[in-house]
Protein backbone atom coordinates (compact mmCIF):
# COMPACT_ATOMS: atom_id res chain seq x y z
CA UNK A 1 0.00 0.00 0.00
CA UNK A 2 2.65 2.54 0.84
CA UNK A 3 4.47 1.47 -2.24
CA UNK A 4 1.66 2.02 -3.99
CA UNK A 5 0.98 5.57 -2.20
CA UNK A 6 4.49 6.44 -3.08
CA UNK A 7 4.87 5.87 -6.77
CA UNK A 8 0.99 7.47 -7.19
CA UNK A 9 3.02 10.81 -5.77
CA UNK A 10 6.03 10.51 -8.02
CA UNK A 11 4.10 10.15 -11.37
CA UNK A 12 1.83 13.00 -10.10
CA UNK A 13 4.88 15.51 -9.23
CA UNK A 14 6.71 13.90 -12.40
CA UNK A 15 3.59 15.03 -14.65
CA UNK A 16 3.17 18.47 -12.99
CA UNK A 17 7.24 18.72 -13.82
CA UNK A 18 6.74 18.05 -17.31
CA UNK A 19 5.67 21.64 -18.72
CA UNK A 20 8.55 23.29 -17.52
CA UNK A 21 11.19 20.88 -18.36
CA UNK A 22 9.69 20.95 -22.23
CA UNK A 23 10.53 24.93 -22.45
CA UNK A 24 13.60 25.86 -24.47
CA UNK A 25 15.97 27.36 -22.16
CA UNK A 26 16.18 31.26 -22.77
CA UNK A 27 19.03 32.53 -24.80
CA UNK A 28 20.41 35.74 -25.44
CA UNK A 29 19.03 35.68 -29.17
CA UNK A 30 15.78 34.84 -28.09
CA UNK A 31 13.11 38.40 -27.76
CA UNK A 32 13.53 40.36 -24.77
CA UNK A 33 10.18 39.71 -23.10
CA UNK A 34 10.66 42.61 -20.53
CA UNK A 35 10.76 45.77 -23.20
CA UNK A 36 8.44 43.96 -24.84
CA UNK A 37 5.17 42.98 -22.80
CA UNK A 38 7.10 44.22 -19.74
CA UNK A 39 7.57 41.05 -18.52
CA UNK A 40 9.94 39.22 -16.38
CA UNK A 41 11.35 42.57 -15.73
CA UNK A 42 11.67 42.16 -11.64
CA UNK A 43 15.15 42.60 -11.27
CA UNK A 44 15.78 44.96 -14.14
CA UNK A 45 16.05 48.94 -13.74
CA UNK A 46 17.36 50.97 -16.65
CA UNK A 47 17.96 54.33 -16.87
CA UNK A 48 16.67 55.96 -19.88
CA UNK A 49 19.73 55.93 -22.32
CA UNK A 50 20.19 52.45 -21.68
CA UNK A 51 16.67 51.69 -22.38
CA UNK A 52 17.19 53.15 -25.65
CA UNK A 53 19.98 51.18 -26.27
CA UNK A 54 18.39 48.07 -25.18
CA UNK A 55 15.46 48.67 -27.55
CA UNK A 56 17.59 49.45 -30.47
CA UNK A 57 19.69 46.39 -29.91
CA UNK A 58 16.05 44.60 -30.32
CA UNK A 59 15.24 46.29 -33.26
CA UNK A 60 18.39 45.23 -34.91
CA UNK A 61 17.69 41.44 -34.29
CA UNK A 62 14.62 41.70 -36.92
CA UNK A 63 12.31 39.58 -38.00
CA UNK A 64 14.66 36.42 -37.12
CA UNK A 65 13.27 37.00 -33.16
CA UNK A 66 10.61 39.75 -33.61
CA UNK A 67 7.39 39.51 -35.25
CA UNK A 68 6.60 42.75 -38.03
CA UNK A 69 4.01 43.95 -35.19
CA UNK A 70 6.35 43.63 -32.23
CA UNK A 71 9.17 45.15 -34.09
CA UNK A 72 6.40 48.14 -34.53
CA UNK A 73 5.31 47.93 -31.11
CA UNK A 74 9.71 48.03 -30.08
CA UNK A 75 9.89 50.82 -32.58
CA UNK A 76 6.93 52.60 -31.04
CA UNK A 77 8.56 52.47 -27.68
CA UNK A 78 11.99 53.56 -28.66
CA UNK A 79 10.09 56.77 -30.00
CA UNK A 80 8.29 57.00 -26.71
CA UNK A 81 11.47 57.08 -24.98
CA UNK A 82 13.52 59.44 -27.02
CA UNK A 83 10.14 61.93 -26.66
CA UNK A 84 10.59 61.81 -22.76
CA UNK A 85 14.37 62.24 -23.08
CA UNK A 86 13.87 65.63 -25.20
CA UNK A 87 11.09 66.66 -22.89
CA UNK A 88 13.05 65.69 -19.84
CA UNK A 89 15.82 67.80 -21.17
CA UNK A 90 14.15 70.96 -22.50
CA UNK A 91 11.96 71.21 -18.92
CA UNK A 92 14.78 70.29 -16.85
CA UNK A 93 13.08 67.64 -15.49
CA UNK A 94 10.41 69.77 -14.04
Amino acid sequence: MKRTALMLTAAIFLTSAMPALAEPPQSKEQRDECLLASKNCMTQVDDIYKRMQKLNKEIKKGTKVYSPEELKKLQQKLTETQELLRSIELHGGN
